[in-house]
Parts: structure tokens; C-alpha cells; sequence
């Protein structure tokens, strides 16, 4: 079998954003290990998807869209349970909260015995996020994958993806979200989750306290400030460019699948000197993604970033 790149697990759903009028809504495709995939896609890595979704236009909608982003599905199963779905509220500024319609739904119900385990155990990176640790079977099967996945080799990135909405119980939401940190050799998480995952709320000491846990890169994204990052050799802030934001949905997972093309296409080289690049690179997609409604339909190509890039040099 050929080696993939990177395979995300997790969930795929139809984000409904603000239409412009009272209560309108458009469907767009999206979800964070989704949204991961196509910006690496994009990038020009293989990509491929383990998951489920529901047996309805949703789901049709969700596999198609993937597929036409370069997205690899042959792993993403079917359910007669409906595809989750979550409605996104703007602010001014752009900064969104959530809304999920996910009780129960196809993606919380993937379970060990369905997982891809030729595909787990050849690919480069293995990503995921915390709402697969929501509810089982989805919880133990991806444990399951991250085995599988270091078992075959591959770099272990991980996005906690704080959303409270989807958690009856803070102490329990942090147990769960705690639970592969000890396997995790890439880590992406925003300011506000330091405090969820770690003894600090400083960006600094919590980023070294995740690398005491064996990571090998940890980065700490914020917002329009851009990010901090952390190895064992090296630490620093790469600033975001600014631009006219209107929706940050998506944002912190293209900036994620934006650096790990970056990673994977440097061959995991964490102190060459061009960590500072490829965080670049992942804040401008990043950035760019947020001056567009949606989720997928958002995401950046490789192209558009580099012009950008270049236009800010």
C-alpha cells in the first residue's frame, strides 16, 4: 500500500452560517479534521479520511465535497444515524460560537472494529481532535487509531478543539481531552485551552509543560496576534498578517493543515531554521480563510498563500 501523508479521524458536518438575513442560514461543508485534510490537500499532500456520516444529502454533500478537494474516502462509512450538523453565531468581529445538533449522530458512533488499519499504520501523520472523545464508541476507536497509527510509524498531531457545548461536565470534558497527550508528538492549541490542558494559563509555561510530556513541537494560536511555538530547542511568535476578518470558522484547522504539509514536506525537520516559515505560511492560511463565510468552501489554495505571501515581502 502507498504511504499516505496525513489521515484525519474525527468528525465531518454541514456548518450553517449566517446568510445576511434575520435567521438565515447557508450550508457549508466543514468540521476540523475535515477542514484539516483539504488545506493540506491543497497544500499538495495525500490526505485521507476515516469517519462517519449519515446515510442523507448531508452526508452526500460531505463525501462529495471531500472528494472533490483531492480528499482520500474510502474509509468514511455510512450510517442510517443523521449527520451532525452545527449552526454558527458571529459577532462583530467575526468570532463564532457554536450550536451542534450531534445527540447521537453518525460520527460519535464509529467504532474500533470499522477503523482502516492498513490505512492507520501507512501513513506520515496521523491527526485528531477532542470531539471524537465525546461520547462512545467514537472514543475508544480513535485510542484505538493512534495505536495503530504509532505502531506503523507515523507523527501523532492532535487539535483539542475545545467546544463546551458538547460537554455535559468540564471535569470530565478534561479528563477525556488529557488522554492521548502522552502520545502526541504535534500539538495545536489555542490561548484559551492552556488552561483546559495544562497547570498555566500562560502560553509560555503551558507550551512547556506539553513538551515535558514528550512533544516534539507544541503551538499556541491567537487569534489575530498570530501564534507561539515551542520545541526543545527553540520558542518564539510568529505574528498573523492582518486582514478584514467576517468569520473565523475553520480557521485554527486550515492554519493547522497549512503547517502540516509544511512538516511533512520538510521531512519533520523541526530545527533547520524554516519552523519560523512554515508557521508563516500556516498563519496566513489561517488568516485567509477568516475573510470568507464557511468552512471548507473558505480554505485557501496553495497558490493564494504564496501570492500572499510574496506581496507582504
Amino acid at each position: 500500500m502507498v504511504q499516505t501523508d496525513l489521515v484525519a479521524l474525527g468528525e465531518t458536518l454541514i456548518d450553517f452560517t449566517p446568510a445576511g438575513q434575520l435567521n438565515t442560514f447557508t450550508a457549508n461543508p466543514g468540521g476540523a479534521p475535515a477542514n484539516v485534510l483539504v488545506m493540506a490537500a491543497k497544500a499538495g499532500c495525500t490526505t485521507a479520511f476515516i469517519g462517519k456520516v449519515g446515510e442523507d444529502q448531508f452526508g452526500n454533500l460531505l463525501v462529495n465535497t471531500l472528494q472533490n478537494n483531492g480528499v482520500d474516502t474510502h474509509a468514511m462509512l455510512r450510517s442510517k444515524i443523521h449527520t451532525t450538523l452545527a449552526f454558527v453565531h458571529l459577532n462583530p468581529n467575526g468570532d463564532r460560537s457554536f450550536t451542534f445538533c450531534r445527540n447521537h449522530s453518525a460520527d460519535t458512533l464509529l467504532g474500533a472494529e470499522e477503523l482502516d488499519r492498513e490505512l492507520l499504520q501507512n501513513c506520515k501523520v496521523f491527526h485528531f481532535g477532542s470531539l471524537s472523545f465525546t461520547d462512545e464508541p467514537a472514543r475508544s476507536a480513535t485510542l484505538e487509531a493512534i495505536c495503530l497509527a504509532k505502531e506503523g510509524g507515523a507523527k501523532i498531531s492532535y487539535d483539542p478543539n475545545w467546544r463546551p457545548a458538547l460537554w455535559d461536565d468540564v471535569a470530565f470534558a478534561k479528563e477525556m481531552m488529557a488522554l492521548p497527550l502522552g502520545q502526541v508528538d504535534y500539538m495545536k492549541l489555542s490561548d484559551n485551552e492552556i488552561p483546559l490542558l495544562t497547570p498555566y494559563e500562560d502560553e509560555r509555561k503551558g507550551a512547556e509543560w506539553l513538551l515535558s510530556k514528550g512533544m516534539e513541537l507544541v503551538v499556541v494560536t491567537m487569534g489575530a496576534k498570530g501564534c507561539y511555538y515551542r520545541t526543545r530547542t527553540d520558542s518564539g511568535y510568529i505574528p498573523a498578517p492582518d486582514v478584514q476578518v467576517v468569520d473565523t470558522t475553520g480557521s485554527g484547522d486550515v492554519f493547522t493543515g497549512a503547517l502540516l504539509s509544511r512538516l511533512i514536506q520538510n521531512g519533520f525537520c523541526l530545527d533547520d531554521g524554516t519552523l519560523p516559515e512554515m508557521l508563516r505560511f500556516g498563519c496566513t492560511a489561517g488568516s485567509l480563510c477568516a475573510t470568507r463565510f464557511g468552512g471548507i468552501p473558505a480554505i485557501p489554495d496553495e497558490k493564494e498563500i504564496k501570492a500572499f505571501l510574496m506581496n507582504r515581502k
